[in-house]
């Protein structure tokens, strides 16, 4: 539904759904450092090319917290998601919303 959103809005709700990203990838690893809000921020004002670096945190940080649970079997794949944003950057962004939903539900 996230991606239909993000097309029907102009992209407005991928704005929106970038910020949750970032602040859940936070809030399940548990990291206190930076804010979603300032992610966000850089992320607009570099047109995107700080987004590289945001999506590749919240990815390791889901994956940081996936062995923290006991998880032997988790894939870092932050680097894969970092190259997918440069063609398909709603593409990584829905696979990171995956991953929350995993640890959430």
């Amino acid at each position: 539904m996230a991606i239909l959103f993000t097309f029907i809005t102009c992209g407005i709700y991928g704005i929106y759904w970038m910020y949750k990203i970032f602040d859940e990838s936070r809030i399940i690893s548990r990291d206190p450092d930076g804010s979603a809000g300032l992610d966000l921020l850089l992320t607009i004002v570099t047109c995107g090319l700080y987004g590289f670096f945001a999506i590749y945190k919240a990815s390791s940080r889901l994956y940081e917290a996936d062995v923290a649970r006991g998880n032997t079997y988790a894939n870092d794949d932050s680097v894969l998601l970092t190259i997918l944003y440069a063609f398909a950057s709603i593409i990584s962004v829905a696979i990171i919303q995956s991953k929350i939903n995993k640890f959430l539900y």
